[in-house]
């Protein structure tokens, strides 16, 4: 047991010790520390398919629009007119909606064309950016800018990408355009905005990892790399690519067990935390997937077990290796989400079976929590179950106070909700990670005050306040780019914790923690970031924060 473990049970004892006995409400409390689960709205009319946090605190939730009337209708008598649609060319009702974290309320937005497994990511200047989707709307860009009125909504780029995109992935980049990668059929990637008469480029590594018409491919995991290139994971490849020069400048080992972890076979991949306070290391974990013939054999019935093993790289070290570790329980169709503490949230999923309409059975209801830097065979931990299964187009992102937002599920064609063993599911529920339980108030910081804008390799402050500080060296600032999260990736999601210079007490229970802005465009890209002081683990809640280059 290290020194911090051993003082922070010695807080916990002392603690206890001196509260009166245990009420009905503290021993509620205490079963948070597997996390809580809460139901916030047994149907929003739309299942989250895909989500995105804005930076004034608003969730876009869309699904697809080729599926008929939702239960949600448009506001003031609005219907969507669509010749090209597949099932209805007069549509009165919505496919997208807006929740609002703080009221607890949702509202419908439209989009016209369809939307169906297409990926985002946000502009620096906060602006939702999506590219894709199918039939009428594969070669669209919609865009949504954060408002407080009731008013705003989608606006369609028609004809904006150069190619079909259905099941691609986007990237933000240092220079704030979005890199478009692959998608169904496509092996190639392009970039929006453009320049005048942009191309696509083509890229062989898609069309080298595709299993033939199962693919095995498509939902690529790509993340900035703090050299500026990207890491691009296929099947079960990896590789680093100058997308500049469009050139491979690395192949990495592929994952043991030569098991695919993209779609349809559907893992989940994140880039482990970015510290800025030791040298940089760079590393990928990619957990779960399905066996390579799990798509192929759902059409006789018969669903293979999901994997269970978990492979990380470090991409820092030249050849990277991967070391392998196993899940608590085997996972399809899983989402990671990266907490405040650092730690990695794993939810959603199944445990047989694979991605696509009804190929999975057995839900896995209990999250896990990841602690990457814990002694290995002592990072998962199970926690509470949700009584709501969670399979195909399901989703997972973070919210403002640290909370974890959960919706959608649904394994069919159509909404079904009767005669299924799962039927579709528009609810939104919050889980509670274990670090919001009540027992953990006394070390939970407050941001009393922060510069709102941050400078590259700039000097700032926040200002805190925490009930019972335990020592400085516990005390850390981190930053997360909240995510595009569908189909099990969080596209964009990265944490970067910030070179800490010293923390000063001001007053009782008050504090000035001094820090860095990032080092580069490349380890923390221009635009909108959650920050989070961690106090022996516990996060405040997040405040909204602005990376600016002073040089463009």
């Amino acid at each position: 047991m290290d020194k911090e473990t051993i003082i922070f049970l010695f807080f916990l004892v002392t603690f206890f010790s001196f509260q009166p006995p245990a009420t009905s409400q503290m021993l509620a409390s205490r079963s948070g520390i597997l996390g809580e689960w809460q139901l916030l709205h047994g149907s929003i009319g739309v299942s989250a398919m895909h989500m995105q946090l804005l930076r004034n605190n608003k969730v876009v939730i869309f699904d697809r629009t080729d599926f008929g009337r939702s239960n949600i209708s448009l506001p003031r008598g609005r219907c969507r007119y669509d010749r090209h649609d597949l099932v209805l060319h007069k549509d009165c009702s919505a496919h997208s909606a807006l929740y609002d974290i703080r009221s607890n309320t949702f509202r419908p937005l439209m989009v016209q064309t369809d939307t169906w497994c297409s990926s985002g990511a946000v502009l620096p200047d906060g602006m939702l950016v999506q590219t894709g989707g199918y039939n009428d709307g594969d070669h669209v860009i919609r865009t949504l800018a954060p408002c407080t009125g009731e008013n705003c909504d989608w606006v369609e780029l028609p004809r904006m990408l150069t190619q079909r995109r259905w099941y691609s992935t986007d990237h933000i980049l240092p220079d704030g355009r979005v890199i478009v990668i692959g998608g169904r059929r496509q092996h190639n990637y392009e970039f929006y905005p453009k320049t005048s008469n942009d191309p696509s480029f083509w890229l062989q590594f898609l069309s080298d990892t595709r299993d033939g018409n199962h693919e095995n491919n498509l939902y690529p995991f790509v993340f900035l790399l703090p050299d500026g290139n990207l890491f691009i994971f296929a099947n079960t490849r990896a590789i680093v690519l100058d997308y500049k020069k469009n050139k491979v400048v690395r192949e990495l080992p592929s994952i043991p067990g030569d098991e695919p972890r993209n779609y349809p076979s559907t893992g989940s991949a994140v880039l482990l935390p970015l510290d800025e306070n030791a040298p940089m290391r760079t590393e990928i974990m990619v957990c779960g997937g399905a066996p390579r013939r799990s798509f192929g054999l759902r059409t006789y019935g018969i669903y293979l077990n999901a994997l269970s093993s978990c492979g990380r790289i470090s991409v820092s070290d030249n050849p990277g290796i991967w070391k392998m570790e196993t899940m608590p329980m085997p996972r399809v169709m899983s989402d990671m989400v990266i907490l405040p503490n650092g730690d990695i949230l794993i939810i959603n999923g199944a445990a047989v079976g694979t991605a696509g309409w009804d190929n999975a059975r057995y839900p896995v209801t209990k999250p896990v929590i990841y602690r990457p830097y814990r002694e290995e065979n002592n990072r998962f931990s199970v926690m509470e179950a949700s009584p709501r299964p969670r399979l195909y187009h399901s989703t997972a992102i973070l919210m403002t106070d640290g909370r974890v937002l959960v919706g959608g599920s649904n394994p069919h064609k159509f909404y079904n909700f009767t005669n299924v063993e799962f039927p579709t599911d528009l609810s939104l529920e919050a889980f509670s990670p274990p670090f919001l339980a009540l027992e953990y108030e006394p070390l939970k910081p407050k941001i009393l005050s922060i510069d709102n804008i941050l400078i590259y390799k700039k000097q700032f402050s926040v200002t805190f306040t925490v009930p019972r500080f335990l020592r400085m060296g516990i005390v850390s600032l981190r930053l997360i780019a909240p995510s595009f999260t569908t189909h099990s990736f969080s596209m964009n999601q990265r944490m970067v914790v910030l070179k800490r210079v010293a923390v000063l007490t001001l007053s009782a229970n008050t504090y000035r923690l001094t820090a860095f802005g990032p080092s580069t465009k490349e380890i923390a890209p221009p635009g909108y970031y959650l920050l989070f002081v961690v106090h022996f683990g516990i996060p405040s809640s997040g405040v909204w924060v602005k990376i600016q280059d002073l040089s463009v």
